[in-house]
């Protein structure tokens, strides 16, 4: 009957005609609604649709930034704005990349530094993404929690009345009468459903392991960005090279480069040293790298002592601090003594190899010079085995090994610089305010400007002194260590983010995997104490182990009664 009249208004309300349209026309005329100047159609009145307000805008933002779809697309944004860390130089990491970036980009450079694509993650469009992709995690959680808790305090669903519109679906008679029967499918669904007895039979529900799985995703989440933003406060970065022989210790001034968190506070380094004890390092004849190992001797802040041995990807632990062996080379041990015999400069000078073969490049400044003298700068390579053309116009290096190592240095002379308080990188040379020294060309053949002189080139071979020109000095060669470069990592939320990391796949898996099922069972005594058993399932989304769930349900209820027939789909005929 109902039917009856819903098709009834749908036709009234279609044909113009209709008598009982047209009574709704004049009723709706008697309530005030005026007819249009051609008599067809009456005008409506205008419906003033409400203001939202401020708070009405700010539910509908809300709404907005909590919503899955947006959560995804501010994930995929922060991944697109993390890729400039990674093709352009970043302060924290390579200061030194970044000046060489500005001097060979002077156009560019400025624009990128106002945007913050030098310290990308630090930036405020960065930290923008980070805070709404949180707020956004945050909002959605919330009320998904909130819900599942409600469905796992809940009863499972009661039982359809009718088990034809069930995609898997099974009828069969049982030999068992119906408390057996009964008792054996709840042993079954045991342990695997949420079952319970009711007066239209047996419902059964599991799979909430599914959306749990899902919130924990998302909680997991949360934990990366947590762990990721706290290892940002609260970690350090620091980079230092250190010779054979010598030692290291856990302390700001020992660091080549050092750069805390925001609120990490250098007094508390752990006060940890090591040793170098020595470098190992094996190549092939072909120049192949083997494999590398630093030996070193760690005296921890409680005053105990161990060896231990850092290689590439094998960090060292110390102070809770991981070290890595990052790079290794040559530091040839140099004296220079200045034109009064005083020695101006005496230690070890780490030379940074460019190639295969170890072709290395360093610098010597000499600031402490005696008697006026102007300061002296050295550049140049370090050939570890050296290969001198026979004509003398250069040399170059073969192997790696110091099979036969030779220095080769240019000179200058004047104001190095360092006493303007401004930092200088210890493996460039500043020659604004410096010249070049020349010599007298041997053959008297034209030189540089057709002066008849040359640059000064020192060749120098371990153990040998030169003598430099002008009076400025002598350079030796004493030894030819090797150095480690190390770059050490403090971050306490390195465990935090891996066991967020872990939570979310293992989350992401059950909410992929884990199928949702409900079945129902109902039960009907029949003749000679047997028991007709109708059962339906129902999956979320697609299941193709549903019908051989229910398959094994009907098999653990009892014994069927001979000469029964059931269809594929479960249906008695």
């Amino acid at each position: 009957m109902a039917e009856h009249e819903r098709q009834t208004v749908a036709a009234s309300e279609a044909d113009p005609t209709n008598l009982s349209s047209k009574a709704g026309q004049g009723e709706r005329l008697a309530e005030g609604e005026r007819p249009g100047a051609d008599g067809a159609a009456p005008d409506r009145p205008e419906v003033s649709q409400p203001s939202l307000g401020l708070l009405g805008w700010l539910r509908w933002i809300w709404r907005q930034l909590t919503s899955m779809r947006v959560a995804l697309m501010l994930l995929l944004l922060l991944a697109v704005a993390a890729l400039p860390g990674s093709f352009i130089p970043q302060t924290p990491q390579d200061p030194a990349a970044v000046t060489d970036f500005r001097t060979d980009h002077p156009a560019l450079a400025p624009w990128l530094d106002r945007l913050g694509f030098f310290d990308v993650y630090s930036s405020v469009w960065f930290a923008a993404i980070y805070l709404m992709l949180f707020t956004s995690l945050i909002g959605c959680i919330v009320p998904r929690v909130a819900t599942h808790w409600r469905a796992l305090r809940a009863r499972p669903p009661r039982v359809p009345r009718r088990f034809d519109r069930f995609p898997a679906k099974r009828s069969v008679l049982l030999a068992e009468d119906a408390d057996t029967v009964e008792a054996a499918v709840l042993r079954r669904l045991k342990g695997r459903y949420r079952a319970a007895v009711t007066d239209r039979g047996i419902t059964a529900e599991r799979g909430y392991l599914r959306e749990t799985g899902n919130i924990v995703f998302h909680l997991a989440l949360v934990g990366v960005l947590v762990s990721f933003a706290a290892g940002q406060l609260y970690s350090y970065r620091g980079q230092a090279v250190v010779v054979e022989g010598e030692s290291f210790a856990n302390s700001v001034v020992d660091y080549d480069s050092f750069d805390p968190g925001t609120f990490f506070d250098s007094g508390d380094l752990e006060p940890f040293t090591f040793t170098l004890d020595e470098l190992r390092s094996e190549f092939t004849v072909d120049a192949q790298a083997r494999g590398f190992g630093a030996d070193v001797t760690v005296t921890e802040p409680g005053g105990g002592t161990h060896r231990d041995t850092i290689v590439p990807n094998e960090p060292m632990n110390a102070g809770g601090a991981n070290v890595y062996l990052s790079g290794n080379g040559y530091a040839p041990r140099l004296t220079v003594r200045d034109g009064a015999g005083e020695t101006a400069f005496s230690g070890t000078v780490p030379f940074l190899p460019e190639d295969d073969v170890y072709t290395s490049r360093g610098v010597v400044k000499v600031p402490d010079v005696s008697g006026g003298q102007e300061q002296i700068g050295l550049t140049g390579a370090l050939l570890p085995t050296a290969v001198v053309e026979p004509d003398g116009s250069g040399a170059h290096s073969v192997h790696p090994q110091p099979n036969a190592p030779l220095l080769v240095l240019t000179l200058w002379a004047g104001d190095l610089g360092l006493d303007e308080g401004v930092p200088q990188n210890v493996y460039v040379l500043d020659t604004d305010e410096m010249r070049q020294v020349y010599e007298e060309r041997e053959d008297g053949s034209p030189g540089l400007a057709e002066t008849g002189q040359q640059p000064v080139t020192l060749f120098i071979e371990p153990g040998q002194t030169v003598q430099l020109p002008e009076g400025l000095g002598s350079v030796s060669w004493d030894g030819l260590p090797r150095f480690a470069a190390l770059d050490l990592r403090y971050d306490p939320s390195l465990p935090y983010l891996l066991g967020s990391s872990i939570a979310a796949m293992l989350g992401l898996f059950a909410s992929l995997f884990v199928p949702r099922r409900r079945l129902w069972v109902r039960l009907e005594p029949a003749a000679g104490g047997r028991t007709r058993l109708t059962s339906a399932a129902l999956a979320r989304g697609d299941d193709p182990g549903l019908g051989r769930e229910l398959d094994r349900v009907v098999e653990a209820a009892g014994t069927p009664v001979q000469n029964e027939e059931t269809d594929t789909k479960g249906t008695s005929r």
